[in-house]
């Protein structure tokens, strides 16, 4: 086993801004509190999501929604704590089956060897001890999160090996090779959602997931059938991180994405209170790790690696 570095360093990879805040707000909150270094990584700037406020769903805000959305995230980040961020600088790719998706420029069309490449530049540059991404199915069956997660499993796999990327390793900018020791799938699935559907009718909103009151039976057999495949994505829960004093923050972050997430929206609906209660953690899967011995469950992501 090689020695540590005297920090820790957490990276997580997201494919659009806000993404970081909804899976990994609270741990990253967390670490940077607790003097670890966490690193996050956008790969799209998002130009092709919605804007949920009326009065700002314009199509001169949709012209520049990518540059919205940078600003929106680094007020998001500042929410968080002493975060570091890279762009890996791919176009939103849309939901899957639209023209987006077909676009040259899509994160979806991309290579996969050269997008992998530049997620493992980053790697080989930032160093960290442990990578969360997606799980295959991306969450929830988006393709910019499906190609996020391969590319989290891949840098994984290929930073500390030299055969990949030699370029990166010449030069005078020179890096050397990297091999993180644990990866990571995040995993958002609300054990207790009777709970949270119950506070939310209380409040008068409709969660997405148990359908509007005037869907069709098609359009509830695709629902359902959407539901299915995001939970058997959903890999065992070996690790849960108790972010219950960071659930303010990441509240305060989510509010920043002000084109992206709205009042109504049951990650804002539900304050504080409401999640600590509900889910006081966030989830995850340890999906490989170099670290021995592995004992499961965890309460850390770095569990294994601060006695080294």
């Amino acid at each position: 086993m090689r020695a540590m570095t005297a920090r820790l360093t957490l990276m997580t990879v997201h494919a659009h801004p806000d993404d970081e805040t909804i899976t990994t707000g609270g741990v990253m909150a967390r670490y940077a509190a607790a003097g670890d270094r966490v690193v996050f990584v956008t790969c799209t700037y998002g130009e092709n999501g919605e804007i949920v406020v009326p009065e700002l769903d314009t199509p001169e805000n949709h012209a520049r929604l990518g540059e919205i959305r940078q600003v929106e995230l680094a007020r998001a980040i500042a929410r968080l704590g002493p975060l570091e961020h890279h762009w890996l600088g791919y176009r939103d790719s849309g939901m899957m089956g639209t023209p987006e998706n077909d676009d040259p420029r899509a994160f979806w069309q991309a290579d996969l060897d050269e997008a992998i490449g530049r997620l493992v530049r980053l790697v080989r540059l930032d160093r960290p001890h442990v990578i969360v991404g997606y799980n295959d199915f991306g969450g929830y069956g988006h393709p910019d999160h499906i190609r996020a997660a391969q590319l989290a499993k891949g840098a994984f796999a290929r930073a500390g090996d030299p055969a990949w990327y030699p370029e990166q390793l010449q030069g005078p900018d020179a890096l050397e090779p990297w091999q993180p020791l644990k990866l990571y799938e995040s995993v958002l699935d609300f054990e207790r959602r009777e709970e949270m559907n119950r506070i939310l009718e209380e409040r008068g909103i409709q969660p997405w997931w148990t359908g509007s009151p005037d869907e069709t039976d098609e359009q509830r057999r695709e629902r359902e059938a959407w539901m299915s495949r995001m939970a058997a994505a959903i890999g065992p829960k070996t690790t849960r991180v108790d972010v219950t004093d960071f659930l303010a923050a990441k509240q305060a972050a989510l509010r920043e994405h002000v084109t992206q997430i709205s009042s109504d929206n049951p990650f804002l609906a539900l304050g504080p209170e409401d999640w600590a209660r509900v889910a006081p953690a966030e989830e995850f899967t340890l999906r490989e790790s170099r670290v021995a011995p592995v004992r499961i469950p965890e309460d850390d992501l770095f569990a294994g690696l601060r006695d080294q």
